[in-house]
């Protein structure tokens, strides 16, 4: 039970992850340094002197705490809250996308760090379609509220609330294997950028859904940065995930790396194919642990299908449930360095099902 006794406590810190919630058109972008600053903020704003690192497509504003009052109608609708940072509907009445999302941050000492570090790291990520994107920060602070990051709003909830909500119904195949790939995609994108990225809190609630179910992946507040595989936290309070989906071996070392992210994206592969839980609360049950023995057959021998309710599945896509049942077990492996890249996930997903090529089909017409 000791380890169920950390899960609940870790939990307390990780619920802190709130769902950072169509893309806003923004007021003409300020100066990014203020030579007015203090000399601790000219620290921070360090961040902003190498352009060529940082995302370039697209203005990412520096607002100040005035402009984050009134965007957010003075806090007056929060889309999610946790235990630490709450999110607010932000409103741009003359952008003809006309909302975004504010996240703001409780103001502590140890908070308003880990909020300038997943400022950085959102400053250096870049864009892709597959990841919420930045549209502007204030790294100004008011009595109980610190920093706040403005996003994109995505309108259609998150992955756990289509999986496991009150109202959730089983998704076709075909949507739950392009959710799958367009996360493959976001965290090969991570994993791959000249400085590496890892997410490190890679689940349900963490990828957000737009009307056409494609997949954002948000919240960074938990992701390391600029080291080529591995990194030892300083203490264990910086330690990185969620309950069912945190790797047993970072748990085991403090060792984070990319493999930490291959790990919690094989659960999220084994909730999508049995629309079960990654942990359920009441039972102090795993999913890992459920479908084990299942997983233990080998790649090659690998079936899921009896955790799966039933529906009706073309020859195809049983074959693909196969595929991708095997591609799971090799995600969670206990040895890190057994387990897929996700370049080599992403390879194989688009060598081997014939669904995500007809999205990939689809998706190229209508970038042309």
């Amino acid at each position: 039970m000791g380890f169920f006794t950390f899960l609940r406590r870790n939990r307390r810190s990780s619920k802190r992850r709130v769902e950072d919630a169509q893309e806003a058109q923004l007021p003409p972008p300020d100066q990014l340094i203020d030579s007015s600053k203090s000399d601790h903020d000219k620290d921070f704003s360090l961040i902003m002197t190498h352009p060529s690192t940082i995302n370039t497509t697209t203005s990412i504003r520096r607002f100040s705490w005035k402009e984050i009052i009134s965007l957010s109608a003075n806090f007056s609708t929060v889309i999610d809250q946790g235990g630490y940072s709450t999110v607010y509907l932000a409103h741009f009445p003359s952008s003809s996308s006309c909302h975004g999302a504010i996240k703001i941050h409780e103001n502590t000492q140890r908070l308003n760090r880990n909020f300038r570090q997943e400022l950085d790291i959102l400053l250096h990520l870049g864009r892709h379609q597959n990841i919420v994107q930045l549209l502007g920060y204030c790294d100004e602070q008011d009595d109980d509220k610190g920093g706040a990051l403005l996003f994109e709003y995505v309108p259609s909830g998150n992955l756990q609330q289509k999986l496991h909500g009150k109202t959730a119904a089983r998704m076709p195949w075909k949507s739950r294997m392009w959710i799958a790939f367009q996360l493959a995609r976001a965290i090969q994108y991570l994993h791959n950028c000249t400085l590496p990225i890892v997410h490190g809190d890679i689940k349900s609630s963490n990828i957000l859904l737009d009307d056409q179910l494609n997949c954002k992946l948000c919240d960074f507040g938990s992701a390391k940065m600029g080291f080529s595989a591995t990194l030892r936290p300083s203490s264990s309070l910086s330690l990185m995930g969620s309950p069912g989906y945190i790797d047993p071996h970072y748990l085991r070392t403090g060792i984070a790396s990319k493999k930490n992210d291959v790990y919690s994206f094989g659960v999220i592969l084994l909730e999508l194919i049995t629309g079960m839980e990654a942990f359920c609360s009441e039972k102090e049950q795993l999913l890992t642990n459920v479908a084990g023995p299942l997983l233990r057959g080998g790649q090659h021998k690998v079936d899921l299908r009896p955790l799966m309710p039933a529906e009706d599945l073309s020859h195809s896509e049983e074959e693909e449930v196969m595929t991708m049942a095997s591609i799971t077990a090799l995600c969670l492996t206990q040895e890190p360095s057994l387990r897929p890249s996700m370049t080599d996930i992403v390879t194989n997903m688009t060598n081997k099902s014939s669904s995500i090529h007809c999205f990939l089909t689809t998706e190229k017409s209508h970038h042309h």
